[in-house]
């Protein structure tokens, strides 16, 4: 596997972030990874794509290589981010801008807000506004629906293997365990031998989750007036790689009839993670290097 380019991108408050370059080429693409992940999750979508083509997958605040970044974390700064990337990495022109997961979010307030900047979005199993229960506790529903992945924040590893190990125990990996997967588990490591940790910060994923949770009418109105062309790509499987996905096809559907120049796809024979970390990371690139 060839490895990424790591470069420093200076941002909003004197800030670094860390942003790992896939590729050579002059065309640009900007990438946003999901709430507790990092850049390299976006590995085999970069080597999908088509000669020309460079991307520039950044480390969210908080996580990966840009772990030591402190607050304020949430989408609007995310996507400050993004837009930061796309202006001073886009070589003057226009870039493609995808997002997966809670990065999906992040690409479309980046798109809503900076709109000249991108010339398509591809949300990837993320991006639909979930409303919140009425009188539901955003952080009980945080610890119902990702429990596993913030748990570990807070978990130290005896080893590097020992770390892999847990992850190939996770029901949406194991089954699929390839070498990108390996390479996304190993980029997230950090801390002393013996007490090895995720870089992803517990404050940053509690943070990010409750605002998504918080935000479906400022998401909704995103993705309603978008101007950007734009395409969702969903899983049939979730998390734990079961049923029902993150994206029903039912939720997939109510927002497509309010956005209708949202162009949807389902891609086949995936879940949540491997719709990037898998097989399905060709279609994405597909259509990342298509317009919508």
């Amino acid at each position: 596997m060839t490895k990424p380019v790591e470069l420093d991108l200076p941002v909003e408050g004197g800030a670094k972030l860390r942003v790992l370059r896939f590729g050579e080429g002059p065309r640009a693409a900007v990438a946003a990874h999901g709430i507790s992940a990092s850049a390299m999750s976006f590995a085999a979508v970069a080597r999908q794509l088509p000669p020309g083509w460079s991307l520039f997958a950044l480390d969210l605040r908080g996580r990966g290589g840009s772990d030591t970044v402190p607050g304020p974390y949430g989408v609007d700064i995310h996507a400050a981010d993004i837009c930061t990337a796309a202006a001073r990495l886009g070589g003057g022109r226009p870039v493609a801008l995808t997002g997966h997961s809670m990065g999906a979010y992040v690409a479309l307030r980046a798109a809503a807000r900076r709109p000249e900047l991108f010339d398509r979005l591809l949300l990837v199993d993320g991006g639909m506004p979930l409303p919140l229960p009425p009188g539901a506790d955003p952080d009980a529903i945080l610890d119902a629906t990702l429990g596993p992945s913030i748990a570990r924040l807070s978990m130290t590893y005896p080893s590097d293997q020992a770390y892999v190990d847990f992850f190939r125990a996770h029901p949406g990996l194991g089954p699929y365990w390839n070498e990108d997967i390996e390479e996304y588990v190993r980029y997230d490591l950090t801390g002393p031998q013996g007490a090895r940790r995720s870089r992803a910060q517990q404050e940053a994923v509690r943070q990010d989750g409750r605002e998504l949770l918080t935000s479906a009418a400022s998401f909704g109105a995103d993705l309603t007036g978008l101007t950007v062309p734009a395409r969702l790509l969903y899983a049939p499987k979730g998390l734990m790689d079961q049923t029902p996905a993150m994206n029903p096809p039912e939720l997939v559907a109510h927002w497509k009839a309010q956005a209708p120049e949202l162009a949807v796809e389902e891609v086949p024979d995936c879940n949540h993670y491997t719709i990037v970390l898998g097989a399905a990371a060709k279609t994405v690139a597909a259509r990342l290097a298509s317009p919508a």
